[in-house]
């Protein structure tokens, strides 16, 4: 079946989540990924998780890097030894992106810059992910999500009402600059289709996720009034929040967005006469008095489950849904019934569900084709499929340290 970025190569440098689930998603569509890891210096995230280091192999069995790294080929290559660095250049003459995501000067210090990389092959599409960006006062600082997250803005609108700033769940900004890297790299193609051309990117993760707190920044920039934490409250809405149910931390959200609606939620209550309140008469009112209306609603949802709410609610036209957990994620009948999750096998790692590629296009669909790598698995079909090498030029890289079938395990002891 044709994929859409079939025909594509893609050099993955990037470490950690934000690049390599950015390059996994290119992998998702098709695109051949070759993630290039240094024996001594390779993904972190081979070294996340309760695995015993005297189990075999443990560096491939890694939850978080088999996640991130699903639908990728793997190269050891250490790109400090010239060697190392002459080969990454032959493979990026056959290539048509290349993406990065270490500190703003690790690319040029190594020789790597994109001049040095257009020389070769001047159609390749170049994308640097540093965190800060490559210029400003701020180049040189590392970042991981967690504090872009707190220099992005974000954290300074998340929260409950009252309370301090708190971070998301995970990491928010790291999926958000993987993924804007997929339309980065289709519009660069896209450019080069029609041009011939290729082209430097740079995303810089803290400005990428800036942009999704942009209302916050436009309502500043004209009311001069800063927003803080609401928690699940709206500024001008009410109800609307999060609602315990009954069962264990088992909640159901509900939001009302005008008359009609905050009506039938009414009915559906069995409390009809709240409208004829003026407490609760107009949404003005209604956001005056909140809090005495969220006691009367959560009285209602903590006698049901989360999703006999939810259908009732619904059902009457009141917008609700279920607050679900990861294992109801997995459970859910309509992502289910959508093929939200595959069963995957990895030789190291095991059995296990994903989710499925996220985008369904109808004619080239995107699917999982082969497993995360092995460290140093294909370094074989890199070095001699892909760029010809006999077996001297190959030792060579051996002897010299430029490449290695193993990890030096002392990075993590």
């Amino acid at each position: 079946m044709t994929a859409p970025l079939q025909g594509i190569r893609v050099i993955d440098l990037t470490a950690v989540w934000a690049g390599p689930f950015g390059a996994r998603l290119l992998g998702d569509y098709g695109a051949e990924v070759i993630k290039v890891e240094s024996p001594r210096q390779w993904d972190l995230l081979r070294a996340l998780g309760l695995i015993p280091r005297e189990t075999p192999r443990w560096y491939n069995r890694s939850a978080y890097f088999n996640h991130n790294n699903r639908d990728k080929l793997g190269l050891a290559l250490d790109l400090a030894i010239p060697s190392g660095r002459d080969v990454l250049l032959r493979l990026c003459a056959i290539s048509d992106v290349i993406v990065e995501n270490f500190r703003s000067d690790v690319m040029d210090n190594l020789g790597l810059s994109y001049a040095a990389v257009s020389g070769v092959n001047p159609a390749i599409i170049y994308v640097s992910m540093p965190g800060h960006g490559k210029t400003g006062p701020e180049k040189d600082y590392v970042a991981y999500g967690t504090n872009v997250e707190q220099l992005a803005g974000l954290v300074s609108l998340s929260g409950y009402e009252g309370g301090e700033p708190m971070k998301t769940g995970f990491s928010y900004g790291d999926p958000m600059a993987g993924t804007a890297l997929v339309g980065a790299v289709a519009m660069a193609i896209r450019h080069r289709n029609r041009t011939g051309e290729g082209m430097y990117v740079e995303l810089a993760q803290r400005e990428n996720l800036s942009m999704f707190v942009g209302e916050h920044l436009v309502d500043f920039s004209m009311n001069g009034i800063p927003r803080t934490p609401i928690g699940n409250r709206h500024p001008f809405l009410a109800p609307h929040n999060r609602y315990r149910s009954a069962g264990d931390d088992s909640w159901i959200a509900i939001a009302c967005e005008n008359d009609g609606q905050f009506l039938a939620l009414c009915q559906a209550i069995g409390r009809p006469d709240l409208p004829g309140d003026e407490r609760f008469s107009t949404n003005v009112a209604r956001k005056a008095n909140e809090e005495e209306l969220d006691g009367i609603i959560g009285a209602w949802t903590l006698q049901r489950g989360h999703y006999e709410g939810m259908h009732i609610l619904q059902r009457a036209g009141v917008p609700a849904g279920a607050v679900l957990s990861v294992p109801e994620l997995l459970s859910d009948p309509q992502l289910r019934s959508r093929g939200a999750w595959v069963e995957h096998s990895h030789p190291d790692a095991g059995t296990w569900e994903m989710e499925s590629p996220p985008w369904e296009l109808s004619r080239t669909p995107g699917h999982i084709r082969v497993p995360a790598p092995g460290f140093a698995e294909h370094n074989s079909y890199v070095f001699r499929d892909l760029l010809g090498l006999d077996d001297d030029a190959i030792a060579r890289l051996y002897a010299e340290g430029a490449t290695a079938d193993t990890l030096d395990e002392s990075l993590h002891r």
